[in-house]
């Protein structure tokens, strides 16, 4: 089912919107401040996201700015207020793909959404990021603030690991069943703490990657 991210804070239309596309097979979070919609992105991303425009925390055109900065290929479309053609090129300029105006019919916004879906054809991303780390999986790469960082298969696979799971507490059997074990090579517990030094160690001790004492391990982006 496309899952969809709402960003609005009258409550009415949101849910009047909601309740319409889930009729209509999607899946819709509403999120009322853009603060909350950030931290929802960072954990989990959805197949496209509709901002309001005017929030009571910020405008849309820094919204799509962070979505950019992170998510190039997720679809976005804002919604604004009639005749207010600043917002609508603000918004193009800083990565909305669409925009509807309000007040608009739910057949006209349901009509626009699949167009933006087929017209992407889904996501597919290929560099991660949290913080000032970044993992382009094309290349197999790492890097931090922009420069690329040399780091050995299992860090590498350590680090991405994390980043498909941003937000989730990773036990330490699970990291050493995944990395090691799968592989057919069973080492012991101390390995993946010295291979997590090492990481921690080139990637200038990240605040973003967390300890969980007696559990495991977490990346969590700081806002």
């Amino acid at each position: 089912m496309t899952e969809i991210f709402y960003v609005e804070d009258d409550v009415q239309i949101a849910l009047l919107v909601k309740e319409y596309l889930e009729k209509n097979e999607f899946f819709v979070s509403v999120y009322s401040t853009l603060l909350e919609a950030k931290h929802a992105l960072l954990c989990h991303m959805p197949d496209l996201i509709l901002v309001d425009w005017n929030m009571p925390d910020g405008e849309g055109d820094s919204f799509c700015r962070f979505i950019r900065s992170k998510w190039k290929g997720l679809p976005v479309i804002f919604l604004t207020v009639r005749g207010d053609t600043k917002d609508i090129v603000s918004g193009f300029r800083d990565g909305a793909d669409d925009y509807i105006v309000k007040p608009f019919e739910l057949e006209v916004l349901h009509s626009r959404i699949h167009a933006l879906l087929r017209r992407v054809g889904g996501i597919q991303e290929t560099v991660l990021s949290c913080g000032r780390i970044s993992i382009d999986k094309e290349k197999a790469a790492v890097f931090l603030d922009g420069e690329e960082v040399c780091v050995s298969r299992a860090e590498y696979q350590l680090l991405l690991l994390f980043m498909e799971n941003k937000g989730k507490t990773l036990t330490r059997e699970r990291l050493l069943e995944q990395i090691w074990d799968s592989n057919g090579i069973y080492v012991n517990d101390n390995t993946l703490t010295v291979t997590m030094k090492r990481l921690r160690e080139k990637l200038h001790a990240p605040s973003c990657l967390k300890t969980v004492r007696s559990f495991g391990y977490r990346m969590e982006e700081e806002i």
